[in-house]
């Protein structure tokens, strides 16, 4: 493979936080600890832990977590010998607290996450994280919604602000790889910090995403073991691993036991399998927040509407992360619109 960086490629596994939209934010103690565990001897750079919302995320609106998620990052921070433990952040629903919380805990790595028009909302976070002394990261979220320019320019506000690198993420698994070639390239030519990519498998093809974000520079890399992550799930960590050693990128974490760990460990806890079923593709294809779906799946059951058509309708609406209460309004609309027959 060609890159066109030199810097080392940095894997982090989110299949302890994108993951938990999959297990309706009900990890367990033992689950967190076991599955750090087996990744952190399998060589894995980062594990990122919290509630798939990012830290502060169980709440009604989001779903509550069976387990309190400072204790779930205590847990992981006790298994992790090697690995670095990671947060995810939202504005506006984690809080410096929480941040500084987690940070004493273990924590040293955190990803500051806004909607991609909004990173002007990261810039105290951001700040509170380099002062803790984390590696501290960017997260531009459904960064299909933007065109290239407007990506840039948001990317250079969170390099302003402290970050240490900012990712081209694709919530809504909705990219295509000559669009994230584009979007990776762009930052490249704009920053001077690292830039990274996190993908969803919503349209099959978060892998190939990921080589050309990987192609044009990207050095940080998400992952999710048996695409344990929201709709599709992400990028299958274990499969990424195989196609970059077969072309020449040994990233220095154990195929093997990562092998292991997604039969072994992960795979029993997928209450089903992460397949691309008609849900997750309308997500991709309608450009919408991968974990809408569970949320979409409820509301259609309630209001006796196809899933579908609520996902397509909040696609058109542009309706984004945080915006979850939308759901509801928008099937009680096509029901009522049924009803009527129009």
């Amino acid at each position: 493979m060609k890159r066109k960086s030199d810097k080392p490629i940095k894997i982090t596994e989110v299949c302890l936080r994108d993951g938990s939209h999959v297990v309706a934010h009900q990890y367990t103690e033992e689950q967190v600890r076991s599955v750090t565990r087996a990744l952190d001897d399998a060589g894995m750079h980062y594990i990122e832990v919290s509630h798939g919302d990012g830290l502060g995320g169980s709440t009604l609106q989001y779903g509550r977590s069976l387990v309190n998620e400072m204790k779930l990052i205590e847990v992981a921070a006790e298994e992790c010998k090697n690995s670095k433990l990671a947060v995810l952040v939202l504005p506006g629903i984690g809080t410096a607290a929480e941040l500084k919380q987690a940070h004493g805990l273990g924590a040293s790595l955190v990803r500051v996450a806004t909607h991609v028009t909004e990173a002007d909302v990261s810039a105290q976070h951001i700040s509170i994280a380099r002062e803790l002394g984390m590696e501290t990261l960017g997260f531009l979220m459904m960064a299909h919604m933007a065109p290239v320019e407007k990506l840039v320019e948001q990317a250079k506000l969170m390099e302003s602000y402290g970050a240490q690198a900012v990712y081209v993420t694709d919530s809504a698994g909705a990219l295509l790889p000559d669009q994230v070639r584009e979007r990776i390239s762009a930052l490249r030519e704009s920053l001077d910090i690292e830039v990274g990519f996190h993908a969803h498998n919503n349209l099959s093809v978060a892998v190939a995403n990921t080589l050309a974000a990987i192609e044009e520079g990207a050095t940080r890399i998400d992952g999710s073991v048996r695409c344990l992550g929201a709709g599709a799930g992400n990028t299958q960590t274990e499969v990424l691993l195989a196609v970059l050693d077969r072309m020449g990128l040994n990233v220095g974490i154990d195929i093997y036991k990562m092998m292991d760990l997604a039969e072994n460990v992960v795979g029993p806890l997928l209450p089903r399998p992460q397949d691309i079923n008609r849900g997750s593709l309308v997500l991709g294809y309608a450009g919408v927040y991968s974990s809408f779906l569970l949320f979409a799946e409820r509301a259609g059951k309630r209001y006796n509407v196809d899933p579908r058509d609520i996902l397509l309708e909040l696609g058109k609406r542009k309706v984004v992360g945080g915006q979850e209460d939308m759901i509801l309004d928008v099937a009680a609309e096509l029901s009522k619109a049924q009803k009527l027959g129009v």
